[in-house]
């Protein structure tokens, strides 16, 4: 049979906001309203408002299946995938899937007051309670066909995927990772805020719950406040995947892993921190919920507490993931490692994260000591920048200015490699050689090291009065419910936007742009995009043989048993692989950055 390739999307996630929450069903709650069309029309914004409802119809009508969404189609609508190929019953929940669409349904109708938006966003949310973990969380995705359709899919597709270690086992568990739960409990949040439909109470119950429920306690020590990256603990977690064979590891290079089920670590990764923290103040701003006050302040202290620093004062920082208690006779609280191509070390853009999440944290407590050791990671960042000439050595670190790992203690740049052609006869591995590194997850990121002092200075700077000002205004310290802002799917809803008097506002988009966008929907109601990354369809297990070759070294993707995506126009350089044009697909990225483009121009917050 004639080999057939298949494609995926794999644009950015559209960032957005967490929350969520629900206390019980008689707590005081904040809409947000929504506001109709002017009384007079514009002919402009009238065939805007057309096109947003056409585009809404086709995907709700057609594309979706049951309420749910994965990342890409065909327009046949014959292949369908997430970050990997998916079953036509499935739906991810990993942004952008099924809650982000949810979300511009929902930004649809507040931009136009027209039910028919509000029903679509009320069909996806209900596909997303469906996708609920009994527990109260997310997975990545959902099968609507059943758990052993679920399971067979991690058996055969997501088994063989070899850079995609999070979907080669199943755990039957929730995650943090990547949004999903966040971005889904907001949809839940704001459906049962629109028009208090009890059929959204009892899962946003559910979903503060396992928030709450999921973040270690007090006898955790340092971890209190910490979230691990998916709860509830599966006790068959994978600790390892397959190891390097030692003959053909490079002398002074080790494997990742180093500490076992990573799913169990205080998780910094993805800004898991971060986002459930942002999740809980939503609470506090729209449900009234001031009993989450407390673990909003016990996981801003985590992530202050759990700087690391080593012995030698040189380093202090954060890793992708630190210990939740003593492991192997290393502290809780040490950094660890976590997937096999994340090894025990402190990561750069880790630490810029975190440093600009202590900013907010700052903000909306005034207390000044999560300012107090930004100079330290600071000044770390400074000396561990990428050497001069890393860009003539390795050219995927064109405009990153840092290593990605960094190791312990000696403070040397660690760079992740692998050998093999698949899952089954290769592996990952680490040391300290810049060249030949993959292409899938970057060996160097883009540390702004000047923004961060800037902003530092900023807020060390202010005065105390300047302090109790901001403070009063912030969103832990709420005396009555507050609406959330109007949009979620424009731009990433941030602290910032939470507090009293803020407005989120809209870009500006000119007309000759919508219509274009209108033009671009034609009389087919729905939008293509080229996308960039194909991948090969399950064709069983691949070979345990040794690959001593190099032909996948630094690329997305194995050999033809590999089900990972890859670009279309980047393959490995060996048959059968050849280079091909981007294909047009309906992109669910795509679809939510069209439609909110309409959205601002239709009904703009300035």
């Amino acid at each position: 049979m004639k080999r057939r390739d298949f494609v995926i999307s794999m644009l950015s996630p559209v960032a957005l906001a967490a929350c969520g929450g629900g206390n019980s069903g008689t707590e005081a709650v904040a809409t947000t309203p929504v506001t109709p069309n002017p009384a007079t029309p514009n002919t402009a914004k009238t065939a805007a408002a057309s096109a947003l409802k056409r585009a809404a119809a086709y995907m709700d009508e057609k594309v979706s299946y049951r309420g749910g969404y994965v990342w890409s189609y065909s327009p046949d609508l014959t292949q369908t995938f997430g970050e990997m190929e998916a079953k036509r019953t499935m739906c991810w929940i990993q942004p952008p899937g099924t809650p982000s669409v949810g979300h511009v349904y929902l930004d649809s109708y507040h931009a136009t007051g027209d039910e028919r938006f509000y029903d679509a966003a009320v069909r996806t949310g209900l596909a997303v309670v469906q996708a609920q973990h009994p527990a109260g969380g997310w997975n990545y995705i959902y099968d609507f066909a059943g758990e052993e359709s679920l399971k067979h899919w991690y058996d055969t597709i997501g088994k063989n995927g070899w850079r995609l270690e999070e979907f080669q086992h199943y755990y039957g568990n929730a995650t943090f990772d990547d949004a999903g739960t966040a971005v889904a409990s907001q949809l839940m949040l704001r459906l049962y805020l629109e028009k208090k439909d009890e059929r959204f109470l009892v899962p946003l119950q559910k979903a503060i719950a396992f928030m709450v429920n999921a973040q270690f306690g007090p006898e955790f020590g340092i971890a209190d406040g910490g979230w691990p990256q998916r709860f509830p603990h599966f006790p068959g977690s994978i600790s390892q995947m397959p190891r390097p064979n030692p003959e053909q590891l490079p002398a002074g290079s080790k494997s990742g892993m180093d500490d076992g089920d990573y799913t169990l670590h205080v998780t910094f990764n993805d800004d898991v921190m971060g986002e459930n923290i942002k999740f809980l103040t939503m609470c506090v701003v729209a449900l009234g919920r001031t009993d989450l006050i407390p673990n909003i302040r016990r996981a801003m202290d985590c992530m202050q507490r759990m700087q690391w620093t080593s012995a030698n004062g040189l380093q202090s920082g954060w890793g992708l993931q630190h210990l939740s208690r003593e492991t192997g006779g290393r502290p809780a609280g040490s950094p660890a490692g976590a997937r096999s191509y994340e090894p025990r070390a402190l990561a750069t853009h880790t630490t810029q994260t975190n440093i600009q999440q202590l900013f907010n944290y700052f903000q909306l407590t005034g207390d000044r000591k999560y300012l107090a050791n930004i100079p330290k990671a600071i000044a770390w960042l400074k000396t561990c920048t990428l050497p001069s000439n890393a860009v003539q050595l390795n050219p995927l670190l064109s405009g990153r200015t840092h290593p990605t790992f960094v190791e312990l203690e000696t403070n040397d740049a660690l760079y992740v490699h692998r050998y093999g052609s698949n899952i089954h006869n290769g592996a990952y591995y680490y040391n300290k050689d810049i060249t030949n590194t993959p292409s899938h997850y970057s060996a160097g990121r883009q540390v702004n090291i000047a923004a961060l002092e800037t902003r530092y200075n900023e807020l060390n700077a202010m005065s105390n009065e300047a302090v109790t000002a901001m403070v009063a205004r912030s969103p832990l310290n709420v005396r009555a419910v507050a609406a959330l802002p109007k949009y979620f799917s424009i731009r990433e809803v941030d602290f910032s936007d939470l507090f009293t008097g803020a407005k989120m506002t809209t870009p500006n988009v000119p007309e000759t742009e919508v219509n274009q966008l209108i033009s671009d929907l034609g009389t087919k109601d729905y939008w293509t995009s080229p996308v960039a990354e194909i991948v090969n369809p399950y064709r069983g297990d691949g070979p345990t043989t040794p690959y001593t070759g190099t032909a996948y070294q630094s690329k997305h993707v194995g050999d033809v048993y590999d089900t990972s995506p890859y670009p279309a126009d980047n393959p490995p350089e060996i048959a059968p692989y050849v280079k091909r044009d981007k294909p047009q697909f309906i992109v669910t990225s795509d679809f939510i950055r069209k439609m909110g483009r309409l959205i601002a121009f239709i009904s703009p917050v300035a």
